[in-house]
């Protein structure tokens, strides 16, 4: 059984759960936007995972500038992630559409880069 990793994407109209070991999804969730949700819920939805699955989870916190993610209270007074001995949170920023196609016309032709941007992402968990 590999390491678990819950991505966490709290969106304006709902937030989303992706569970994955290895490269198997094991539980999507979506539930109600976050500031329906008790302060503690996101913590101790992560701590029964953990608990259930008898690991300490890895989790991204998805990010954008639209994203209600402090209203998860998965993040200390500086906006690094919590850390427990149930989870550690890291944060993803997502890109916008429009930062999307902007970093596209910067590419340079025949280059791909993806596998240092994946480097990336494992290391702010």
């Amino acid at each position: 059984m590999g390491t678990t990793i819950v991505r966490l994407s709290a969106e304006p109209t709902r937030t989303r759960l992706l569970m994955t070991q290895g490269p198997k999804d094991i539980g999507k969730v979506i539930l109600p936007r976050a500031p329906c949700a008790h302060p503690r819920a996101a913590a101790t939805l992560l701590e029964g995972l953990s608990l259930f699955l008898g690991e300490r989870l890895s989790v991204v916190l998805c990010v954008d500038e639209r994203s209600p993610s402090c209203e998860l209270a998965l993040l200390d007074g500086l906006g690094y992630g919590e850390r427990s001995i149930f989870y550690e949170v890291g944060v993803a920023a997502r890109m916008s559409p429009v930062d999307r196609r902007a970093a596209r016309a910067l590419r340079l032709p025949g280059s791909d880069f993806r596998d240092l941007r994946q480097l990336t992402l494992e290391e702010t968990r």
